[in-house]
């Protein structure tokens, strides 16, 4: 009996270990694989139109280093992260606690707000990009009929980015909506109840007793809106890329390039795969580097 359940034991680990092997080789082959090659040409001065591919060290790098567009595109990147990611958690968690304080129509104003997160990102950039125009645009007719003065929007440097960030914080509240209702749902009614009974105002049991507990969520939508904001492609590849007579990518004068979108043009525009490896390589990095700090300094163990 006791052969007969060691063998079933194996027989389970063995099909536990075969449902994790398709995983894990999927992400071998899609994530490991192509990291390590782009540090293997990152060493390299890859031209796709050259059959040399000599090897230079970190010559790209270097390069990196005295790229004043590389730069343009990092502070870019580092905008859009302190921007939007503080948005979304602070407009998010509002928005989940206000619908959780309602006792009708609770799904409706879920699907409402999770029906732009699901909503193809290259249709609603095109919408956004629409609304934006300068000549014509919903905004500025708005504008128009109040009696003030039109804004260049996309067009011009000062706003272009961040009317982009409007649209990703827009897009992307939804799904920060959803996991909070889902965080907000696993905190037990006892700890509230307890808290009102002793005295608690609305403010403090949310101060004191909803945030911590939301520990896990806050920090789990951190991390995962952190990394989208430092690979930030489509919306502006969309919105505000060969358009308004300038032609660039992340235009108007880069004033909205990101990382990815500069890594895209190295390689896809002026085929120099080598130097666009050796970005990516750093922004990996950099996503990396802070993702592990954000898991340090915001993980909280709350007990009650």
């Amino acid at each position: 009996m006791a052969s007969l359940q060691l063998s079933l034991r194996q027989r389970q680990a063995l099909w536990g270990y075969a449902f994790l092997l398709l995983p894990l080789l999927f992400f071998l082959v899609v994530r490991i694989y192509p990291a390590l090659s782009a540090f293997n040409v990152s060493l390299h001065q890859w031209d796709v139109m050259s059959v040399r591919k000599p090897f230079v060290g970190m010559q790209n790098f270097v390069q990196m280093w005295h790229d004043p567009v590389f730069w343009k595109a990092a502070v870019n990147t580092l905008l859009y992260v302190v921007i939007s990611v503080p948005l979304e958690l602070i407009l998010g968690l509002l928005v989940a606690v206000a619908i959780q304080s309602v006792n009708r129509f609770q799904g409706f104003y879920r699907t409402i707000y999770f029906v732009p997160y699901i909503t193809s990102t290259v249709a609603v950039s095109w919408v956004w990009r629409w609304m934006y125009f300068k000549n014509g645009g919903v905004f500025n007719q708005i504008l128009l009929s109040l009696g003030l003065p039109a804004q260049s929007f996309l067009s011009g440097t000062e706003q272009a980015l961040y009317c982009v960030t409007v649209v990703v914080v827009w897009q992307a509240l939804g799904y920060f909506v959803v996991i909070f209702l889902a965080g907000l749902e696993m905190i037990p009614p006892m700890y509230k109840e307890a808290a009102k009974i002793d005295g608690a105002t609305g403010w403090h049991v949310f101060r004191y007793i909803t945030v911590p507990l939301l520990n896990p969520t806050i920090v789990f939508l951190a991390v995962l809106g952190t990394i989208n904001s430092l690979q930030i492609f489509t919306q502006i590849m969309n919105m505000t890329s060969g358009g308004y007579g300038h032609g660039d990518l992340g235009g108007p004068l880069n004033s909205t390039l990101s990382l990815v979108v500069y890594i895209y043009s190295q390689a896809f525009y002026k085929f120099q795969m080598g130097y666009a490896s050796a970005i990516t390589v750093v922004l990996f990095a950099i996503i990396l580097v802070v993702t592990l700090i954000q898991l340090k300094v915001l993980s909280r163990r709350v007990d009650y």
